[in-house]
């Protein structure tokens, strides 16, 4: 199999915080960051580890007190699964002579929070890490190794294990396995919710409006909750890092804008695999392609963003009378980019009536279009783009190429 390098660089020599859905290599990135012989780990999915560490939490500060002189670093992995031992990490920093560096993971932050756990007051960095992004991927391509690919990006999305397994229907059945695995050891053994057949229900709904502008309102007469318990769904998917809100531009401007958030999942292969979609192959020149394709690209600048430490600022664009813009990005030197998204080859003046709108209200705005036309032009004050070109302009990829 082939060694897909990451792009997330954590600074080795500071405690963090490595917070990512399941399966996305968070265990496989520290042990290739870390020495097995300089670094003692507990897994707390690991029923031995957690019945210890739950029964008696101090035995984390005799182990790191008797510890051989060579363990520089302790991994504590899934450490929401029990938050009382962060004041022990916390004693273990402020008062232990030579102290180890700390790495704790998690796959969501939620019990972490409702339980008001010591996130240990600025003495952890707080890193995130994503599936692989297509930059990671064409990077390993340099082994002679052709592995990007947007069809199977699209359709089966980019974790791990799914995404380098070459047999098909094993990315299917791995896809629906880690929906139930999310259910069973996200959802309900955290109680999370009070009903988990009604939040089975909410996923569907949720899947199917990803990249929609929400209203909260008819999903809860759909699945029969009310509006507020919609809201919180929502929440626990952002929480357990399985989606993101994409929220309106705020801008002071003429037109009123629409203010609900849009929602989009983590990774394209879970939302289609939520939504029943797995089995409907992507065609091109179709909605759903189309639609698949802007939820790549969004997921996209998100992940590069992190992990390339750039102050980007996302969102998007929509009137109430209906003009709308994909991605609106934010620069820290305040350049903005209206971008619109097409899954096209030839997109066409007509289709881009959204850009003309903002730039009424935002007259310095870049507008641009992100497509699969194989090269640049431009379409009046329009610049179209093919998608990875303007991926390198905005994040200078060609370099972390090299």
């Amino acid at each position: 199999m082939a060694k897909i390098a990451r792009l997330l660089k954590p600074n080795l020599k500071a405690n963090f915080f490595l917070f990512g859905p399941r399966q996305v290599g968070k265990t496989t990135l520290i042990k290739e960051l870390f020495k097995d012989e300089n670094t003692y780990s507990y897994n707390l999915l690991k029923l031995n580890d957690f019945t210890r560490l739950q029964n008696n939490p101090e035995l984390l500060i005799e182990d790191i007190k008797a510890r051989n002189k060579k363990i520089t670093h302790i991994v504590i992995d899934e450490v929401q699964k029990l938050p009382k031992i962060l004041n022990l990490v916390h004693y273990a920093i402020e008062e232990l002579e030579n102290p180890p560096v700390f790495i704790l993971t998690g796959s969501s932050a939620r019990k972490l929070k409702n339980g008001q756990a010591n996130l240990l007051g600025g003495r952890a960095l707080n890193y995130h890490l994503a599936p692989f992004t297509h930059i990671e991927l064409l990077k390993a391509q340099e082994q002679k190794i052709t592995l990007f690919s947007l069809k199977k990006s699209l359709e089966f999305g980019t974790l791990p294990q799914i995404y380098l397994t070459q047999d098909t229907n094993l990315a299917k059945s791995s896809l629906e396995s880690y929906v139930d695995i999310y259910l069973k050891e996200e959802i309900k053994s955290e109680a999370l919710v009070r009903n988990l057949g009604t939040f089975v229900e909410f996923l569907r709904f949720a899947a199917e409006e990803n990249g929609n502008t929400l209203n909260f309102a008819k999903i809860s007469q759909d699945i029969g909750v009310s509006a507020s318990t919609v809201k919180e769904y929502f929440h626990i998917l952002e929480d357990t890092l399985i989606a993101f809100f994409l929220l309106p531009y705020s801008r002071t401007i003429r037109k009123k804008i629409v203010k609900s958030p849009k929602f989009y999942f983590f990774d394209t292969g879970v939302q289609r695999t939520l939504a029943k979609q797995l089995n409907q192959e992507l065609i091109p020149k179709t909605k759903d392609y189309g639609k698949c394709f802007e939820h790549f690209i969004i997921k996209e600048f998100i992940h590069l963003s992190k992990y390339l430490n750039r102050d980007l600022e996302f969102s998007f664009y929509r009137t109430e009378s209906g003009a709308e813009v994909d991605l609106i990005i934010t620069t820290a030197t305040k350049e903005i980019y209206a971008i619109e998204i097409k899954a096209s080859e030839n997109p066409r003046k007509q289709e881009l009536g959204g850009l003309g709108s903002f730039q009424e209200v935002c007259p310095e705005a870049k507008l641009c279009c992100i497509s699969l036309a194989p090269h640049q032009y431009n379409l009046d004050d329009i610049k179209i783009y093919p998608w990875q070109e303007f991926f390198q302009e905005i994040f200078n990829t060609n370099n972390l190429l090299c």
